[in-house]
């Protein structure tokens, strides 16, 4: 691998690098706010409703070793172009969705962001990665975490004052007048997505033009052919038991991450909390992983390990996790954005502690890893399946319909401890699964 050696040759790469990791954020971290939108507009379940998370996170999975290919073919620089570009189009198809209010439409329009997101995942991660020493890839991919969740935190703020405005309101007038003007209420709200994915997409095209200008140079393909020490025997990318745990991992992770973020909202409009205070409440999780990664920008490696990283993240989701089902009300909601501060360092540290020692099977062990950002578009939808059977089971019960939502979507955050117990498990054992004790 041909690596830059003084810190100035990496810092424009970095910054552009940045760019990316802030564009997928703001796109990623809005879904928070499409899926009360959408349940709102298209009169949707919670199932049907995160949906919005798994039209996005799907297209990791179909995508990802296409996006490897091509990256092989077009280089990073017109891929991360081509990406940016795709975005762009998604954006476009929110037009038509919202003068029509076709659901289907709107997860078309996902789809295809995802694929671009894909398309830049795909070059951006393992590029941070292997920008420098691999001991300090965590303390990179955290300085890219910063700016991935404040343009998140920005997104989420931006759209949940320009699409939830009003949403109380709306909720309690279309169950009270005719179907008319029912109709016309919800497609009044569905055009106020127009004008800002016009914006996005106006954006995205000319940064994705930009790009192709941007002085970011190739990665040399030599750290594709080289083989790390004492893994000479190894021919197989089936031979490394650490990889396929650290895409297990990294799976349930995203799927984590993706409830803390996402879910919060409408579980806070569940417990009664007005829209416009709910519509921030993505920001709390956000603003709490911002602050964990400058934290990991300044510990790693100095001062914390990788690997004591991941196993701190994960103890701390465990607890958090308990927390939130043996509380209530907004003491209850604090816990869910807590989460942010167990999650933020997971993604750093599982990326380093993965790549390492495969040598010529890098670029393809990272379109797994992103492959496996697909946990967030299973296990949100599972979340919201638990929320409906719940919610049902407590109507059936005779509690009312307020109290049985807002008891079912707490009680159902239980399937995160499955998911942080196996992020605990990589870090203290599973990452050294295949290698041998010096």
């Amino acid at each position: 691998m041909t690596t830059p050696t003084k810190s100035n040759s990496n810092l424009i790469p970095m910054l552009i690098i940045g760019a990316m990791f802030f564009i997928f954020g703001f796109v990623t971290w809005i879904n928070g706010v499409l899926i009360p939108f959408m349940k709102t507009i298209n009169e949707l379940t919670d199932t049907q409703s995160y949906l919005v998370a798994s039209a996005s996170y799907i297209a990791f999975v179909v995508m990802a070793l296409p996006s490897s290919y091509l990256l092989k073919k077009v280089g990073y620089k017109k891929g991360m172009s081509i990406g940016l570009i795709l975005m762009a189009v998604g954006a476009l198809v929110f037009i038509p969705a919202a003068e029509a209010r076709t659901y289907w439409m709107f997860l078309a329009g996902i789809f295809i962001q995802g694929t671009g997101m894909t398309l830049l995942q795909t070059a951006a991660n393992p590029y941070i990665t292997i920008l420098g020493p691999i001991e300090s890839g965590a303390k990179r991919i955290a300085m890219m975490g910063i700016a991935n969740k404040v343009a998140g935190s920005l997104g989420s703020i931006v759209f949940g004052a320009l699409l939830l405005s009003g949403i109380d309101d709306i909720k309690d007038k279309v169950s009270t007048v005719s179907s008319d003007e029912k109709m016309q209420l919800l497609d009044t709200m569905a055009n106020s997505v127009v004008v800002p994915y016009i914006i996005m997409a106006v954006v995205l095209f000319l940064f994705g033009l930009l790009v192709l200008r941007a002085p970011l140079p190739e990665l040399e393909g030599d750290h594709d052919e080289e083989v790390a020490e004492g893994e000479t025997a190894k021919t197989s990318i089936f031979q490394f038991p650490h990889l396929w745990l650290g895409v297990l991992t990294l799976f349930v992770y995203v799927g984590a991450e993706v409830i803390a973020g996402d879910s919060i909202i409408a579980y806070g409009l569940s417990l009664g909390i007005p829209a416009d205070e709910a519509s921030k409440f993505t920001s709390f999780t956000l603003g709490a992983m911002v602050f964990m990664y400058a934290l990991g920008v300044f510990l790693i490696p100095k001062y914390l390990s990788q690997g004591l990283a991941l196993r701190i993240s994960a103890v701390l989701g465990v607890i958090f996790s308990v927390c939130i089902l043996l509380t209530t009300g907004f003491t209850s909601v604090l816990f869910v954005a807590a989460l942010g501060i167990a999650n933020a360092l997971v993604w750093p540290a599982v990326w380093p502690l993965t790549l390492h020692g495969l040598g010529k099977f890098t670029k393809t062990a990272s379109a797994l890893l992103v492959m496996a950002i697909s946990g967030g578009a299973i296990i949100p939808p599972l979340y919201g399946r638990l929320v409906d059977s719940g919610k049902h089971e407590l109507i059936a019960s005779g509690i009312s319909e307020a109290e049985a939502m807002a008891s079912s979507a707490n009680s159902s955050y239980w399937i995160l401890l499955p998911c942080y117990i196996i992020i605990l498990y990589y870090a203290v054992w599973g990452h050294k699964l295949g290698f041998k004790k010096k």
